[in-house]
Order: structure tokens, then sequence, then C-alpha cells
């Protein structure tokens, strides 16, 4: 970590990790009750190629309770996830997304561009979430635990607007080497909870 002694950066990374996301991101949660920091809960399989993160993380935290890589401006009923309106995946028309995204293996790789950010939102992509953590604990914003892999960012950003906190892309030079397992049989249980859970069905 000597490339980060300026602004020091404590790695908690979970390899070959039984429990749910949800679960373990409450658990760095509750380790920093008392001792405040920016939580970056980020899935395993990301490589950060910007080698000023750290500084883009402030710089976004400054403008944005919680900033993320993609998103969407808004939220509709029956919306599956933050760039998909209904679970056929219709995507949400471009001008309502946000952020962008790379796919493969390193860099260079292929480059998902959503749209312009960074940009306020209602939904945020899961697979790179930022946040100070007193304010999510002042505002009693957590991960709900019935979603320990889909749904968990949907629901987590619905908790966030319903506390008033502030949700935003922020550019960020990322790489996801996975694009998501939507309409696994795991992600179609975890969707009948969440729509359970807001009444959606």
């Amino acid at each position: 970590m000597s490339n980060y002694d300026a602004c020091p950066v404590e790695i908690r990374l979970f390899a070959e990790n039984t429990q749910g996301l949800s679960t373990i991101y409450n658990q760095a949660l509750e380790e920093v009750r008392d001792d405040p920091a920016i939580l970056v809960f980020v899935h395993d399989d990301v490589h950060l190629c910007d080698f000023f993160w750290p500084d883009r993380l402030r710089e976004g935290l400054n403008t944005f309770d919680i900033i993320g890589l993609a998103g969407n401006v808004r939220r509709v009923m029956g919306q599956v996830a933050w760039l998909f309106v209904d679970d056929r995946f219709t995507w949400d028309e471009r001008s309502n997304l946000t952020g962008r995204v790379g796919h493969g293996k390193g860099f260079p790789c292929a480059i998902s561009s959503f749209g312009p950010a960074p940009l306020s939102c209602k939904l945020l992509d899961g697979v790179f979430l930022a946040a100070d953590s007193e304010r999510l604990l002042q505002a009693g914003v957590r991960f709900d635990e019935q979603f320990p892999f889909h749904f968990y960012d949907m629901d987590f950003c619905r908790q966030a607007e319903r506390s008033g906190l502030s949700m935003g892309t922020w550019p960020l030079s990322v790489v996801h080497e996975s694009g998501g397992a939507f309409g696994s049989p795991a992600w179609r249980e975890s969707l009948h909870r969440y729509r359970l859970k807001y009444g959606e069905v």
C-alpha cells in the first residue's frame, strides 16, 4: 500500500466468499461505526484503473452522499435494474442513463458509455458504490440481507432516497470482468422478494 501513503487505503477482500454481499457490506459498516471512513462496496472482479481514484472518491463524495459508476436519473414502477425498466430486460431511454464502465479482463477493454457523468441519480449500479460511513449510519441506511447478491443495490438506493441521501454517478476508470447474471434463477428469486417488499407484485 506504499503507493497510497498520502491517502491510506485499507482493503478488505472476501475471496471465495460464501456470504451475501449485503451481509459483508453491513459488517464493514459496523466495523467503522466508531471510526468513520469512506467505504467502497465493490465486486471482486473489478479493476481500478484510475491512479487518482482515492482523490476522485473524495471529490465525488463532496458532491453526493453516495456515488457509483453508472446509474439512472429516474426509477419507474416495475423497474428490475438500474438500466432495465421491466423483467423483459427493456433498456430505459438513453437520456435517463449516466456513467461509463469498462468490460473485460483488463485494460484496454470494451467501454460501455451510458451517458454523461457526473449526474444526480435515483438508482446506481451495485458493481461499485462508495459512501461516507458516517452519513449512512446517521441516516440508518444499511443493506437488506434478504438480497444477498441481486437487488441489494436497487433496495439500497431506494432506502437512501427515502432517507434523503443524494446519489450520483462519478467518472472513474474502472473495468468489470462480468456483465451480471440477469435472469438467472437466483436473480428471479430475488426479484420476487424485491417486488414483495415494495408492493410491486
